[in-house]
Parts: C-alpha cells; sequence; structure tokens
C-alpha cells in the first residue's frame, strides 16, 4: 500500500500588498481616530458604522479614477440555494471606499435619517490594485459628508473641520493648507474651449490638466497641442488642440493670484461667458466668505485653481489638504510630504437608487499618511509604553504576584504578570525589556518576609547604563525598596517622572 502524501505546511506569508499591524501601531492608530472623531462629534457629526461587505450591483461602478466596472475591487459571487455558483448567485464586494455604502445607507434609511444627514465613519477598504511601496490593498480611511444639502456652507463647513481636525491632531499651523477648488469652473473653461460634448476630447484634455503637477505650464501647453517628448526621450502624441483653443486650460491653471478677489479674477477671465463657470466662481466665492468669517485666513485654507480631484466623480467644490513641511525621501532629497486629505461634492451617488438628486459633500482622510506625518513631526512616540511587569520570583506564590497586578490595574495603571519560565530572573527582565515595560516590580521570600517590595525604573535604568559613570548610579538609584503597601503610590510616583 502506498504510503499517503504529507500535506505541505502552509507558508507563513502576508498575502501580496497586504500588512500585518502590532500593538503599538494599532493604538497609536487608534488614539489617532478618537482624536479626529472628537472633532467631528463637536461639529455634530454622528458615527456610522456600515458593513464592510455591499453587493457590486449597491457599489456601481467603483473607483473614481477607473472606467470599467468590477475593476479594482475583491469581488465574489454568492452560491444559489442550489449549492453551486449559477446566474441567481449575488455578486458581493469589499468595500472599496466609505463613501458609496453611504450612498446605499442613505438612500435604504432616508426616511429614518434628518435631512441633512451629518455622518463620519472610520475603517478598513480594501482595493484589488498593483501594490507597491507604501500602497497596500488593504488601508484605513477616515471619513465625514453631510447629505442632503446644496448649501456651500456645507462645503465650507467641512474644510474648516479638516483644518481644526489638522491641528487638533498635531500638524501646528503653517505646516498644512486645505485648498479648494470647483469642478464648475473646470467645464466652464472646457465650454470656453469650445470643445462641446465631445465627451473623447473632454477626457483627453481632463487627463492632461491632471498632469499639470509633474509637467508644470510647458508641458500642459505641449501635451495639449503637438505633444512632448518625456524625460525618457519617448514622445508622447499631443491633444492637437490649436494654440487659442488650449489658452483657456493655461489660464485656468495659472490663474492663482495673491489673494482671494484676483484668483476669482483670473478664474471670470478664463471662463468667459460660460454660465457655469460663472457658477462654478459664485460658489467658491461663497465658500471664501463664509470661511473668513469663521476666521479661517489664507494661511489655513485658500482657493487654488490647480487642485484638480476625481475628474469624472465631483460635480462642484473639490479640496484637498497638503502638508508643506519638508521630509527625506529614500534616497536622502528633501521634498514635501504632500496630501493626506480629499473630497468635495459628489451630488449624484445617491441618485443611482433613488432617481432624484440627492447632494452631497465630503472628505475622507489616508489614517496611515496622517500617522506618518504625526511621526516626522515627532508628535507620535516611535515607542510606545508597554506594561509594568511583576516578576516571579516564587512560583508558588502566584496568588500574591496576581494581587498585586489587580491593585495596579485598578489604580488605573496597565500591568502584568510575567507567565513565562520563571526560573531565570535574567529572561525576565529581558521580556520586560521587549514590552518597553517601564517598571519591574520585584518580590521574593526576603521581600516577602520584611513586608516590602523592590521597584525597578527600567527607563531610568536603561538611560543610566547609556552613559552614567559609577558616581551618577549612587545620585541617581533606578531601584527602589518601598513598604508593600506603597507599591501603587510609588509605582505612579515614577510612572509621572518619566512622564
Amino acid at each position: 500500500m502506498a504510503k499517503p502524501k504529507k500535506q505541505p505546511r502552509p507558508k507563513a506569508v502576508t498575502p501580496k500588498g497586504f500588512r500585518d499591524y502590532f500593538g503599538e501601531e494599532v493604538t497609536q492608530r487608534t488614539e489617532m481616530l478618537r482624536t479626529i472623531a472628537g472633532v467631528y462629534h463637536r461639529y455634530g457629526f454622528d458615527a456610522l458604522e456600515s458593513s464592510a461587505v455591499e453587493t457590486v450591483e449597491a457599489l456601481g461602478k467603483f473607483l473614481p479614477d477607473v472606467d470599467r466596472p468590477n475593476e479594482g475591487v475583491f469581488a465574489w459571487q454568492e452560491f444559489d440555494e442550489g449549492g453551486s455558483k449559477g446566474s441567481g448567485g449575488d455578486w458581493m464586494a469589499l468595500r472599496y471606499d466609505l463613501t458609496a455604502p453611504l450612498a446605499r445607507v442613505y438612500a435604504q434609511h432616508r426616511n429614518d435619517l434628518p435631512t441633512p444627514y451629518r455622518r463620519y465613519a472610520m475603517g478598513p477598504v480594501w482595493r484589488n490594485e498593483k501594490p507597491g511601496p507604501g500602497r497596500y490593498r488593504q488601508f484605513y480611511q477616515c471619513d465625514a459628508d453631510t447629505v442632503g444639502t446644496a448649501s456651500m456652507a456645507a462645503d465650507a463647513e467641512i474644510c474648516a473641520m479638516l483644518s481644526d481636525t489638522l491641528e487638533t491632531v498635531g500638524i501646528p499651523r503653517g505646516d498644512y493648507l486645505v485648498r479648494v477648488n470647483n469642478r464648475k469652473v473646470l467645464n466652464g473653461v472646457l465650454e470656453a474651449m469650445g470643445l462641446g460634448e465631445d465627451a473623447a476630447a473632454r477626457d483627453n484634455v481632463l487627463r492632461t490638466i491632471d498632469k499639470f503637477d509633474k509637467v508644470g505650464e510647458a508641458g500642459v501647453r505641449e501635451l495639449l497641442t503637438k505633444g512632448r517628448l518625456d524625460a525618457s526621450g519617448a514622445f508622447i502624441d499631443g491633444v492637437g488642440l490649436s494654440g487659442d483653443q488650449a489658452e483657456p486650460v493655461i489660464a485656468f491653471l495659472t490663474s492663482k493670484a495673491a489673494d482671494t478677489a484676483g484668483t476669482l479674477a483670473n478664474l471670470r477671465a478664463a471662463v468667459g461667458d460660460s454660465k457655469i463657470g460663472a457658477d462654478g466662481i459664485a460658489e467658491l466665492e461663497q465658500i471664501g466668505a463664509l470661511l473668513d468669517a469663521g476666521g479661517y485666513g489664507s494661511d489655513r485654507i485658500e482657493i487654488d485653481p490647480s487642485v484638480v480631484r476625481g475628474l469624472g466623480y465631483y460635480t462642484g467644490p473639490v479640496y484637498e489638504a497638503e502638508l508643506t513641511f519638508e521630509i527625506y525621501d529614500e534616497k536622502g532629497r528633501k521634498r514635501q510630504f504632500g496630501s493626506v486629505s480629499g473630497g468635495g461634492r459628489y451630488d449624484d451617488l445617491v441618485k443611482r437608487f433613488t432617481g432624484q438628486e440627492v447632494p452631497a459633500t465630503g472628505i475622507s482622510i489616508g489614517v496611515d499618511r496622517l500617522l506618518a506625518a504625526l511621526r516626522e513631526k515627532g508628535r507620535i512616540a516611535a515607542q510606545a509604553t508597554g506594561p509594568v511587569v511583576v516578576t516571579v520570583m516564587d512560583r508558588d506564590r502566584m496568588v500574591d504576584y496576581q494581587a498585586m497586578v489587580a491593585e495596579l490595574r485598578n489604580a488605573g495603571i496597565r500591568a502584568e504578570v510575567y507567565l513565562g519560565n520563571p526560573k531565570n530572573f535574567g529572561n525576565q527582565l529581558k521580556y520586560a525589556d521587549k514590552r518597553n515595560s517601564p517598571i519591574a516590580v520585584i518580590e521574593g521570600g526576603d521581600e516577602k518576609a520584611n513586608g516590602i517590595v523592590q521597584i525597578k525604573d527600567l527607563i531610568l535604568g536603561a538611560k543610566i547604563a547609556e552613559s552614567a559613570t559609577l558616581e551618577e548610579w549612587k545620585e541617581r538609584p533606578s531601584q527602589f525598596e518601598v513598604p508593600r503597601g506603597d507599591l501603587v503610590a510609588k509605582v505612579r510616583e515614577i510612572l509621572d517622572n518619566q512622564d
């Protein structure tokens, strides 16, 4: 009889494009989201936690920058009642953002929800895209949206809340800028170019505008007309417009002036007689006036025509929060940190369900990007503090050690009893170091008999060991002997000194 083949062991590897988050990162993210939620709550927004899975039908056209349905999502077909996949099985998908589920929730529960409905949501999203450096298929988003009002006050409020959020989490004024534009102004520019309803030509122009940050004014002019050589020497065909046709786009992209009034005047010249363009400029003017009234000057929020987001997705104002301080990239070159949040007005999304236009506006914060920015600014500790470790000198006295740790926990102090093999005390201290523990509590037989405990300040001890002389050791003890009844008070005192 043939010997049965052993099943190969599964490989312990993370799936491509995914990663694991350990305690420190999870704690930092949780704390930041708690802080953001506090700002949103203060602005009157309510929390919403929607399903991580939606029907493909409800999601519709998925990513704003992807044309093909089913592109960019993790989708699967449910089994039908017969137990097999077939035409009757529903297609399901993991949510790719937090906005599409909001549209479904609002359409489903609109009779029970207030109008306008103000909600915030935080959680993971999944995108079936090619992963790259710092680009994962699962990541966290943090959204806030107002559904059911066309008032520009909603857009101004979103921008103000985004500004307050960045400052509250630790990005100081001067290190960020919320930039605002309007898709209607861009549509007005396209009208001024005489493109009319030529969808193909409009799409080509929009794709070219989206390259402004990379190729600049001269590059856009070349791409709109005859074409250009890229950095590699390859020739990129142009859209084929005349110089006169391209001029409104250039005027639009370069219309930012020293103040809001100058910028709006330049935009009026760029859109010419276009009504939709004039409507967009009027909306920007309203937003600017509302922000000024709230005390949000151009050092925090400004009108900037170069902001171009989700060209086929947004229907009015668009916004982007950019961090302006410099960092060093992997090659040691200085560069600005860049965008951490974006959003805008999307008045057509709920219409898919209701058949009626429902105005909506909102933002999404890239949680991982914002966390990285806070680390760059030193606003989040590189290493989180671990628990106080109660060491075990006598395994037969676990009751005593559990009593100690219970006292510490009841006093609000994070603590644990060492649960490994207590035979080697040095290993217990190594464990505490690996946990980044601030304090170790020691009670051997002699300490028990004398009613005392030893409390070791591990943070101070590590610093002294790195740099101190023997005399400094004597002047700054890192281990204290205290009565057993003073355990909690002494631990708290040392923790306060460490802070």
